[in-house]
């Protein structure tokens, strides 16, 4: 089970998925993550912080 908290960037919004930046590995390729499981709120450069298999603004 995963209890690290894992920190992400908002690179964009494209339709019903958003494209996620990990922050502590900028060489990482960019994960797609479908909108539904993301705050509503979000935005292009929202941070998010990715714990208990759960996305939160920060």
């Amino acid at each position: 089970m995963l209890l690290e908290q894992i920190y992400y960037t908002v690179n964009s919004l494209e339709g019903d998925y958003a494209y996620l930046k990990k922050e502590e590995d900028a060489s990482e390729d960019l994960k797609c993550v479908a909108r539904a499981l993301l705050p509503p709120e979000i935005t292009e450069g929202t941070r998010l912080v990715y714990e208990m298999m759960e996305y939160s603004i920060v």
